[in-house]
């Protein structure tokens, strides 16, 4: 029900990038159940569901050349690209994990707009409301998988 497959790429990813495998194993199984095919309805491709223009940046920030959509297919590339992400991520957001995945939901802009509104932040740093209901259940998911996997596998 909670599998780790993959858990050489995930563990030489999350190693390089100093993240916290049962978070990546976490956000694996909400984003695609490990379907190294999963395509979603917006497009975002394989094992943790990245969108192809967000692919395209994150190549060239990791020197990968002539990137194409279909490298998304391919789990090493997913997982590198995917755990780099979640590391810029918490640097971004120092760290603060419930706005990573927000952000990896719902998308850095809108996360950075959420901080500065009232309804959603009381403090510009935490959010107490996340307004869009998908990014909410998505950060709930992953936090009960997230608590699944350490107790399944620790």
């Amino acid at each position: 029900m909670y599998p780790m497959k993959y858990e050489d790429i995930i563990s030489r990813y999350t190693a390089e990038y100093k993240l916290d495998l049962y978070l990546i194993a976490a956000i694996i199984k909400v984003e695609s159940n490990y379907n190294i095919t999963a395509k979603s309805h917006k497009g975002a491709i394989g094992l943790m569901q990245i969108k192809p223009s967000t692919g395209q940046w994150i190549g060239k920030q990791i020197g990968i050349e002539g990137f194409t959509e279909e490298m998304l297919y391919d789990p090493e590339i997913n997982i590198k690209m995917g755990c780099w992400y979640i590391n810029y991520l918490l640097k971004y957001y120092n760290g603060n994990k419930q706005l990573v995945l927000a952000a990896y939901n719902g998308g850095l802009g809108n996360v950075n707009k959420w901080l500065k509104d009232e309804a959603c932040s009381d403090d510009g740093i935490t959010l107490k409301n996340i307004p869009f209901e998908e990014t909410r259940r998505y950060v709930e998911k992953v936090n009960r998988a997230y608590n699944i996997y350490k107790k399944v596998y620790l």
